[in-house]
């Protein structure tokens, strides 16, 4: 019998003390509990992904030095954990350290470096090779790194192949809509198929635009979750398996590395299961928001966020989420009305901001834009008011927000949905100023779902009259979203055709309007130029605008 614990933990890109930190906490905890083997995520020591802090030769060598320090930690334990290792040629690699009783007793390489979406592993790292095993009372166990799993052929054969009956895996699998059930899905598989246990523990937090969502997993050789840990917070799961004595295999003497323990085992009560509690769907997007805000703030440094509250569905869900990531007395809403805003918006901007018990701030912008308008009558005349002129009012509010923000350090946070970014409805230098997009990967639609979502979990904090009125950016009179586009549910469809799946136009015709879908791929293909200028947001969806959608700003390729 073996017992082992999945150590899911928040680390910190480049945060070496804090994660290390972190990672003594828990292996103290796990050692109260007689834990023969505690392992961490990817990257554990320097978080992930580090990116181009891998260029800098002394925050390597600084990783090395964390991993070092947490060897005198070991004593009657094995800690697995995830360091950026060197080779001689000062090549780098994505890796696993196996440490016990205060020494390094060796190192798996990753062997699968992703390359695609989110992922540049290949800038940075080489592929591992010759790989050992490793083993633990005569038992054989296999560590693998997040891709290595998904492999069809590669690390975790080879392990099974050689008696292994027991599959690690680190990851550091960044969170969208899809990704718990393909994890779940593929996880069991290979537990069936391999005849072994396999323990699998991911990564949580929020880092830049990704959020990690845990949701670690022991699985049978059945392919039983026998223990599941927390989404979206840290845990530590601790269960017993029995991995009985290993296979015989192809595996020599010489390939497997021993990590007993010095100290004698303990008797203790068996611990089978170990599952929380699952969200559903909405749940899971909401708590991401939640989760990837709450770190983006504490992470880079911001106690409190700021953003406009219009009396929109949009602005109410930000506002909503910013509460339950910093707390009602960190959030501080502005009400910017104009001429073109209604009695029902400032109304609802009102109760929004009474229901969340937030701040709120009003500062009314018609004089400044009649000011901008007499300032420069004499070089527009003879131009009608148009889109130039709506673009100012949003402009206004944006420079008012930034100067709350440089005069008191707050963060701003954006409010437009992926609907709008996808097809440029947004003021670039306006609606789109600020630190952090929040809801920049979901649709509109979804943006109801959340909203509603929020209403059921207690008190109605969302005011109906949001949810049921017409979406309006209310900057010329009686405007409405559907003048410009069409309805979200239609609009929402083209968009994860085109983005998400890669539809070409005449794929997409086949369900739309031909110029209705000309002129949606045309909007979104224009507004590159303003996307690349937006802050960061959180990603939610198999593709998101970002590191995921990288379409040239010059390009001239048309399907039409």
């Amino acid at each position: 019998m073996i017992r082992i614990a999945a150590a899911q933990m928040n680390s910190t890109v480049g945060d070496l003390t804090g994660n290390r930190q972190k990672i003594e906490n828990n292996i103290r905890r796990a050692k109260k509990q007689n834990t023969d083997i505690v392992v961490f995520p990817e990257l554990a020591i320097c978080g992930y992904p580090p990116e181009d802090l891998l260029y800098k030769d002394h925050f390597v060598r600084d990783n090395i030095k964390v991993l070092r320090s947490l060897m005198t930690k070991t004593t009657g334990i094995t800690a697995i954990v995830g360091f950026v290792d060197i080779d001689k040629k000062k090549k780098l690699y994505n890796a696993a350290a196996v440490i016990c009783d205060r020494r390094l007793k060796g190192v798996y390489r990753k062997e699968e470096l992703p390359n695609y979406g989110v992922f540049d592993e290949k800038r940075y790292f080489e592929s591992g090779k010759n790989n050992k095993i490793f083993s633990i009372d005569k038992k054989c166990f296999g560590i693998s790194i997040c891709e290595d799993m998904w492999a069809k052929k590669g690390a975790c054969q080879r392990q099974v192949r050689a008696g292994a009956r027991l599959l690690i895996n680190l990851s550091a699998s960044p969170y969208d809509v899809g990704k718990l059930k393909e994890r779940e899905k593929l996880l069991k598989k290979r537990a069936r198929k391999a005849r072994a246990f396999v323990c699998y523990v991911n990564l949580i937090g929020g880092q830049d635009e990704l959020v990690f969502d845990g949701g670690s997993l022991i699985i049978n050789p059945k392919g039983e979750i026998i223990a599941s840990g927390k989404q979206f917070d840290e845990d530590l799961i601790v269960v017993d398996i029995d991995i009985g004595h290993s296979r015989g295999g192809e595996t020599q003497i010489s390939d497997i590395v021993s990590v007993n323990r010095s100290l004698p085992r303990e008797e203790k009560q068996p611990i089978r299961k170990h599952l929380s509690k699952r969200l559903n769907r909405d749940e899971r997007i909401y708590q991401a928001l939640v989760l990837g805000t709450r770190d983006y703030a504490r992470k880079n440094g911001f106690q409190e966020a700021v953003l406009g509250l219009s009396g929109g569905i949009d602005s109410s869900l930000v506002a909503a989420i910013a509460v339950d990531a910093l707390g009602k007395d960190n959030v501080i809403g502005v009400t910017m009305p104009s001429q073109y805003t209604s009695k029902g918006t400032r109304t609802d901007a009102k109760k929004l901001s009474d229901n969340l018990g937030v701040r709120l701030i009003e500062v009314p912008i018609e004089r400044i834009f009649k000011v901008y308008l007499f300032e420069l009558k004499n070089k527009l005349k003879e131009t009608k008011p148009g889109l130039a002129e709506e673009n100012l009012q949003a402009r206004i509010r944006g420079d008012i927000l930034m100067t709350f923000s440089n005069k008191f350090g707050w963060l701003v946070l954006t409010t437009g949905n992926k609907s709008e970014v996808a097809v440029g409805y947004c003021t670039l230098y306006g609606d789109m100023t600020g630190g952090f997009a929040v809801i920049k990967d979901v649709p509109k639609t979804k943006v109801y779902d959340l909203a509603k979502l929020k209403n059921l979990k207690g008190k109605s904090v969302i005011p109906a009259s949001v949810l049921k009125r017409a979406p309006s950016a209310e900057l010329r009179a009686n405007q409405k979203d559907q003048d410009s586009l069409p309805p979200y549910d239609v609009l929402d469809d083209m968009i994860k055709e085109y983005i998400e799946k890669h539809w070409s136009f005449r794929k997409m015709a086949r369900k739309n309007n031909l110029d209705l879908v000309k002129n949606i791929v045309t909007m979104v293909d224009r507004s590159e130029y303003k996307r690349r200028q937006a802050p960061p947001g959180i990603k939610i969806t198999p593709r998101a605008f970002g590191k995921d959608w990288r379409l040239p700003i010059t390009n001239r390729y048309k399907e039409f």
